[in-house]
C-alpha cells in the first residue's frame, strides 16, 4: 500500500492549477501570432467593461458637477479631455458614458437575441402556416431601413435611453429570427433530431436538447459583430434628440452637445466620438476573430 507524503498532495493538487494557467497562457500568446486583431479587439472590449464596472473609481470627477470657472478649457492635466460647456469634465463623462452606450447596446443586443433566437427555432421546428406567417412578418421589418424604423419607433414611444433600446431591440430581432430559423432547418434533418421525434419527443424537447445547443455558435458570432452595429445606432438615436436626455452622460448626445463647439473647441466631440469609433472597431475585430475560431473551415486554413 503506498503512502501519500503531505508535499506530494500539495503538489499534485497545485498541478491542474498550473496546467489550466500554462493553457491559458499558451492560448494568448496563439492567439496573439495568428490572429492579433482578435487580440486587439478583445483588449478594447476589456477596457470597455472596466468603464463601464469601475467609472467612480476611474473619473477624477463628478460627470455632472458643474464648474463655470473652467467653461470650455482645453485638455490639460487636470481635466484630461478638456471640459464643456458648462464646466463639466469630459474624461469623467465619457467615462460614465460607457455605461449608457455599450451597457445600452449589451442590454439591446440581449433582448434581441433571447427573443428572436426563440421565435426562430420555434419557426423552424413548428413550420407550416406559423413558420411562413412569422417569416412574412420579419420580412416586411427588414425590408425598411433599420435607422428609420428605430428612429420612427423612438419617436412614438418618446425620447429616453429605454425607449430607445426598446426601439433598436425590435428592430433587430429579425436578423436573429432569420439566422435561428435557418440553423434549426439544417439542425432537424440531422439523425439525432429524427431519432427524438420518432421517440415521440415533444417540439419543445427538440428545442431545448438538440437545437439551442448546436445552433448557438452562429448566433454568438452574429450577437458580437452586431454590437458595433447597436452602439452606432444607439448614439445615433442620442444625437438626434431621441436617446438619453441631459444630463445623462451618453457618447452619442455628448457629440451631439460638441458639434457646436467644434471650430474652436474640437476636443468636445472629437473624445466622445473616438470612444464610439473605437469601441466599434473593437466589437468588429472580436466578431471576426470569434467567426474565424468557431468556423472549421476558417480555422484549418
Amino acid at each position: 500500500m503506498s503512502v501519500t507524503l503531505p508535499t506530494e498532495q500539495a503538489t499534485a493538487a497545485a498541478l491542474p492549477k498550473t496546467k489550466t494557467i500554462y493553457d491559458r497562457l499558451h492560448f494568448l500568446w496563439y492567439l496573439s501570432r495568428r490572429s492579433p486583431l482578435t487580440l486587439l479587439g478583445a483588449g478594447i472590449i476589456t477596457l470597455v467593461l472596466i468603464m463601464i464596472i469601475f467609472a467612480p473609481w476611474i473619473a477624477p470627477y463628478n460627470p455632472d458637477k458643474i464648474s463655470l470657472t473652467a467653461r470650455l478649457a482645453p485638455p490639460s492635466a487636470a481635466h484630461w479631455f478638456g471640459t464643456d460647456e458648462v464646466g463639466r469634465d469630459l474624461f469623467s463623462r465619457v467615462v460614465y458614458g460607457a455605461r449608457a452606450s455599450c451597457g445600452a447596446a449589451f442590454m439591446i443586443v440581449l433582448i434581441s437575441m433571447s427573443i428572436g433566437v426563440m421565435i426562430g427555432c420555434l419557426s423552424g421546428v413548428l413550420g407550416g402556416r406559423i413558420d411562413t406567417g412569422i417569416m412574412r412578418l420579419m420580412d416586411v421589418v427588414m425590408a425598411l431601413p433599420a435607422l428609420v424604423l428605430a428612429m420612427a419607433l423612438a419617436a412614438a414611444l418618446g425620447p429616453s435611453l429605454f425607449n430607445s433600446m426598446l426601439a433598436v431591440a425590435i428592430v433587430r430581432i429579425p436578423a436573429y429570427v432569420r439566422l435561428a430559423r435557418g440553423q434549426t432547418l439544417s439542425l432537424r434533418e440531422q439523425v439525432y433530431v429524427k431519432a427524438s421525434r420518432t421517440y415521440g419527443a415533444s417540439p419543445f424537447y427538440i428545442l431545448r436538447w438538440h437545437i439551442l445547443p448546436n445552433a448557438m455558435s452562429p448566433i454568438i458570432v452574429q450577437a458580437t459583430l452586431d454590437l458595433g452595429g447597436v452602439v452606432l445606432i444607439a448614439a445615433a438615436l442620442s444625437f438626434i434628440g431621441l436617446g438619453a436626455q441631459p444630463p445623462t452622460a451618453e457618447w452619442g448626445a455628448l457629440v451631439s452637445s460638441g458639434r457646436s463647439f467644434m471650430l474652436d473647441q474640437w476636443w468636445y466631440a472629437t473624445f466622445p466620438g473616438l470612444a464610439i469609433l473605437i469601441t466599434a472597431m473593437g466589437c468588429n475585430l472580436l466578431g471576426d476573430g470569434i467567426r474565424d475560431m468557431l468556423d472549421p473551415r476558417l480555422r484549418t486554413r
